[in-house]
């Protein structure tokens, strides 16, 4: 008796994945009809869905009605160029593709062995990007460094802290526990995943100081080097800063050479946390932001936030890729084979967290070769230009100010009524679902922020949140 095979057939596949394709292609040409944000309920989504899996096989047809009727009121549309919402999470029509040719080949690229072209490609793209935004020699796989693709700069950032953790201790911590009092300094603007990354590391909340900002919002560095000789004095051992480049709340850039020299003085790893500015990096007018990148040990961005390539890819660059090796690898018998023992190869699940590793290159590799250095470079500088207009906008207003001078793609500005009136005006405007866009605080005060770099954002849609902006403050103080 022949058993059964519920398996789709290449022919299905290719039956149904060109509708997907066009599925795909309709919502972008459409994507503007939607509002930006989800206009759901808590649990609304969960409850359209039934309580238990199907027992006998479903259809694409009936699969594609639901995500049209259940799953698509439930999506906050990051791609709309309506979206001005935190940081972009972008991707692009080449992206997605190498995404899908990355899918189609399942490849686990977790040592060369496993699949040479993951490896080598991951390098020869990263190496690129190296050249692309005229970044050290020694970030380079011809040199002491080279890069490696994490998931997030939150990872990057982890997997920095506990290499320094490891250099700080001469690699008797993996080994024995924590036994010296580690000590790790960041900005009072830095991102989050810092701090959960000390904590994650085993170094502690208590041992995460936290240095004042100057009126830009940017790192003091006499301060940190005063807290670091206080610590010093005290019996601490420092080991670990980050310094920021383009902060999450309002873009400041800390002075990242003068921190660059502490950090070698004072013998510290030094992590520079580009997340989303980073890419505009492949523009040279852009790149004073990073002067003094060369005194860095550890540098990462996310090209899934500004470079067009979809989530999740984070470039990660070392000075030294042997501290990483050294913090990172085990090779039970299960991985031995003769490319690895032979050492003239790059085994990338030595060099961070997971083992498991997906082709994230492919995609990036299909992004630059798409676009093109002159490509990348025209729309980052079209956004960029694009949160200027509306920099000027904001200051020629009566009612409006900008909070902060923008350096790239992040306008922050407020209007002059106050705290709950620019509450009240954002979430008025999101709850439309014309636009989205969000808060800070800074300086105690609330902060709206137009960040202006969706993929297919035009200069006739920052018109046209201006304007909604304008009309609905108008409206909320008339009433």
């Amino acid at each position: 008796m022949e058993s059964k095979n519920y398996h789709m057939t290449p022919a299905q596949f290719r039956e149904e994945g060109k509708k997907i394709i066009d599925w795909i292609a309709d919502y972008y040409e459409n994507i503007e009809k939607y509002p930006v944000l989800s206009q759901v309920k808590p649990g609304q989504i969960k409850d359209s869905l039934p309580k238990s899996a199907p027992q006998k096989s479903e259809s694409m047809d009936a699969m594609m009605r639901d995500l049209d009727e259940k799953i698509m009121p439930g999506i906050t549309h990051w791609q709309s160029p309506n979206f001005f919402a935190y940081f972009n999470s972008n991707t692009s029509f080449p992206s997605i593709l190498g995404d899908l040719v990355s899918s189609g080949l399942g490849v686990q690229g977790m040592i060369w062995a496993t699949s040479p072209a993951a490896t080598e490609v991951e390098t020869r793209v990263l190496d690129w990007l190296a050249e692309m935004m005229d970044m050290p020699e020694s970030f380079k796989s011809t040199s002491t460094g080279g890069g490696v693709i994490q998931d997030t700069a939150s990872t990057a950032a982890l997997t920095a802290l506990i290499a320094a953790r490891e250099r700080a201790t001469k690699f008797q911590s993996n080994n024995k526990g924590i036994e010296h009092k580690l000590v790790a300094y960041i900005s009072t603007q830095t991102h989050s995943s810092v701090e959960k990354g000390i904590k994650i590391a085993g170094i502690g909340k208590d041992n995460l100081r936290l240095i004042d900002v100057d009126e830009n919002f940017s790192m003091r560095p006499d301060l940190l080097e005063k807290q670091i000789q206080q610590d010093k004095e005290d019996g601490l051992h420092p080991f670990f800063v980050c310094g920021t480049v383009g902060t999450t709340s309002s873009t400041a850039v800390d002075p990242i050479k003068e921190i660059g020299e502490i950090c070698k003085r004072q013998n510290c790893w030094y992590h520079i946390d580009a997340a989303s500015f980073g890419t505009a990096m492949v523009c040279p007018e852009f790149r004073h932001f990073i002067d003094g990148v060369e005194l860095a040990d550890s540098y990462s961005f996310n090209p899934h936030k500004w470079m067009f390539t979809n989530f999740d890819c984070n470039v990660f660059w070392v000075a030294r890729r042997e501290e990483l090796i050294n913090t990172f690898s085990i090779l039970p018998e299960y991985l031995r084979n003769k490319a690895t023992e032979s050492g003239e190869v790059f085994d990338y699940r030595d060099w961070h967290i997971q083992l498991g590793r997906r082709f994230r290159s492919l995609k990036l590799w299909f992004v630059i070769r798409h676009y093109g250095v002159e490509g990348l470079q025209h729309h980052i500088r079209e956004h960029v230009k694009l949160a200027q207009d509306f920099k000027s906008w904001v200051a020629e207003s009566n009612n409006f100010v900008v909070v902060v001078e923008p350096l790239l793609n992040l306008v922050c500005f407020r209007h002059t009524a106050g705290d709950d009136f620019n509450m009240r005006l954002m979430n008025t405007i999101n709850d439309t679902g014309k636009m989205y866009f969000t808060h800070t605080k800074l300086n105690g005060q609330v902060v709206l922020r137009m960040n202006i770099g969706q993929t297919h954002i035009e200069e006739k849609h920052v018109k046209s949140a201006w304007k909604i902006i304008q009309k609905t403050a108008e409206e909320i103080s008339e009433n």
